[in-house]
């Protein structure tokens, strides 16, 4: 099969190389996919997990990419609730071998059903921003209906997924990013947009949730403006501030098989939509991340069309 793969940190993506591989088989509990679609996190290169198992011990030559929708078309060993033929989509493992290639062996229970009116471009680009969004602000938030939430890049693929979820449940969203998103963010369900570049943070009225997937001195700042029971979430990292009446938490998202069906019947029946920039075939995977344009929205590779 074709896959990407890559060897070198030092390199980034620029190490990124199509190669053949040979076709993965499943192991207790897994299922092998026919990728249709992927999904892949510019940060991914500077994982340890991208580069060693769970010993720390060198697993190159890896496949990199986390996100899948596909068809089952193998089983392992004792794996139960899917079947060969069965449209599926979901988040992998992080020290496995991953999405970018044409198949790809993942544990059953880390994928659910993918319905058939769901394009798989759109499955794929769920699980990392669906999965972040929710977690984030249901999970380790604990957003309830009347509260006021800011979310920091809030016209990125998880920017986008908190505004809209956010918005559902009844939450007052404060968006952030750069001028020329402001249009972009306010059609995602924001309430007001402040533009990082050119507003005053600071402005900003205090807010029962910070969601922050910036870091650095945005983060710092954000921790200040934590009203007394609030919450600051990131997902860049332990946050460097900490509000003074309020807790702070960072995490790293998880698959979870109920959650993705939340997600995805919110996508059928036109609650949310997904931010999807870039699409690109496997061929062209390797030039589509290296390219020196500013991505918007999430990156799709397609090995099939």
């Amino acid at each position: 099969m074709k896959a990407i793969v890559v060897t070198d940190q030092a390199a980034g993506t620029a190490g990124m190389k199509l190669v053949e591989r040979p076709e993965p088989l499943p192991a207790i509990n897994d299922v092998v996919i026919r990728v249709h679609a992927a999904g892949f996190v510019a940060t991914e290169l500077a994982w340890p997990s991208t580069w060693t198992d769970r010993l720390g011990l060198d697993r190159t030559p890896s496949i990199p990419g986390h996100e899948l929708a596909g068809v089952v078309t193998a089983l392992g060993y004792g794996t139960t609730g899917l079947s060969v033929g069965q449209r599926v989509f979901g988040l992998t493992d992080w020290y496995r071998d991953g999405t970018l290639a044409e198949y790809a062996a993942v544990e059953a229970r880390n994928l659910a059903p993918l319905p058939g009116d769901v394009d798989f471009t759109v499955g794929a680009s769920l699980p990392v921003s669906g999965l972040t969004a929710w977690q984030g602000l249901f999970d380790h938030g604990r957003l309830q209906a009347g509260q006021s939430v800011l979310v920091h890049g809030a016209a990125g693929a998880v920017g986008s997924m908190v505004t809209q979820l956010a918005r559902e449940v009844g939450a007052y969203v404060i968006g952030t990013g750069r001028a020329a998103d402001r249009q972009t963010v306010l059609d995602f369900g924001a309430r007001e947009f402040v533009d990082l570049e050119n507003d005053v943070l600071e402005d900003v009225c205090s807010v029962h949730l910070v969601f922050d997937v910036i870091g650095g001195d945005i983060g710092k700042r954000s921790a200040g403006l934590i009203r007394a029971g609030g919450t600051l979430v990131s997902i860049v990292g332990p946050p460097e501030a900490r509000p003074s009446e309020g807790r702070s938490i960072d995490f790293v998202v998880e698959s979870d098989r109920a959650q993705l069906s939340e997600i995805v019947q919110r996508v059928r029946d036109g609650r949310l939509r997904t931010n999807i920039g870039k699409v690109s075939t496997l061929e062209a995977a390797v030039a589509t991340f290296n390219s020196t344009e500013r991505r918007k929205g999430k990156t799709i590779i397609r090995p099939r069309p």
